[in-house]
């Protein structure tokens, strides 16, 4: 049993944090910046809430975080109030965050000089994952501090593996979505040339599912893409478009060429503009090949 603080509990972290507790009979203090919410965490699966993430770092062997973007994640990280302020010399902070590997660069040294250890651990998987306990977990660090952070980690993973260096989970969750923005526009595609060609789609799927087009976007989001539904479940439009924008971003950064990526960002974009920041960035694609 280890020490362990949760910082933000949105709809992967408010899970994540219960494994925690009630898998791996953790000591576990959460923080969430709507108190409200960590309040209601605490009913249901016991543990503490903080006030601040400093509180809830305090003494902690491990502060795992899960927010929403480069500056949420400064928000929680520095300060006068940040979890680096209540951290202790050896403890080791862990960030599920899908952010920037500049954001994951700079915390690294930052953490080090304070004789803290940092490991950036995106995490794929999505809602169902994180409350399954069955999330994929791209990290980058150092060895010795992901060695001690491993058990803690695997407490809601399917896997967990040290990728390389700062910034090299961050990198990998970006191919990530790189590749699911293809392959859910290809998905879309493929459905569309379905329909206008009169096939059964269901018969279609059993087949091709089974040989080289197979994907999880296949599996799990064809039947809601082909009904024309994308609201209520999913990983949102917003959120997908944020991530894409940290790709495009380090593309430019590093001369890579995403085409396809800066294409199916743009489609997301027309998607928002119909109202669909919050519809599934999958099941949604197919909206924009259908006739008006």
């Amino acid at each position: 049993m280890a020490k362990v603080a949760f910082l933000g509990l949105g709809v992967m972290g408010y899970p994540m944090a219960g494994h925690l507790l009630k898998k791996g009979g953790h000591d576990v203090t959460v923080y969430n910046r709507t108190a409200a919410k960590a309040q209601q965490w605490v009913k249901e699966y016991g543990g503490k809430s903080a006030p601040t993430p400093r509180d809830a770092a305090k003494d902690c062997e491990f502060v795992m975080m899960c927010v929403g973007n480069d500056d949420d994640l400064r928000s929680v990280v520095y300060g006068d109030n940040g979890a680096l302020a209540g951290m202790k010399k050896g403890s080791i902070l862990v960030d599920h965050t899908t952010a920037s590997a500049i954001a994951a660069r700079e915390i690294h040294e930052k953490a080090k000089s304070l004789g803290v250890g940092f490991i950036d651990a995106p995490v794929s998987g999505g809602q169902a994952g994180a409350q399954n306990g069955q999330l994929g977990i791209m990290c980058g660090g150092e060895q010795a501090a992901f060695d001690k952070a491993k058990p803690v980690i695997d407490t809601y993973a399917k896997l967990a593996a040290l990728i390389g260096g700062p910034g090299a989970g961050q990198l990998t969750k970006m191919v990530n979505q790189i590749c699911i923005a293809g392959l859910a526009q290809a998905l879309a595609e493929g459905l569309s040339f379905a329909r206008r060609s009169n096939l059964d789609l269901e018969k279609v799927i059993s087949v091709i599912s089974k040989g080289a087009a197979q994907s999880w976007q296949m599996e799990n989001r064809w039947k809601p893409m082909s009904e024309l539904k994308a609201e209520g479940f999913g990983f949102a439009i917003e959120w997908m478009r944020k991530d894409l924008g940290i790709c495009l971003g380090e593309a430019r950064r590093n001369g890579a060429r995403l085409p396809v990526t800066a294409l199916v960002d743009q489609f997301y974009s027309h998607l928002e503009a119909r109202g669909g920041k919050r519809w599934d960035s999958t099941s949604a694609l197919i909206q924009l090949l259908l006739k008006d």
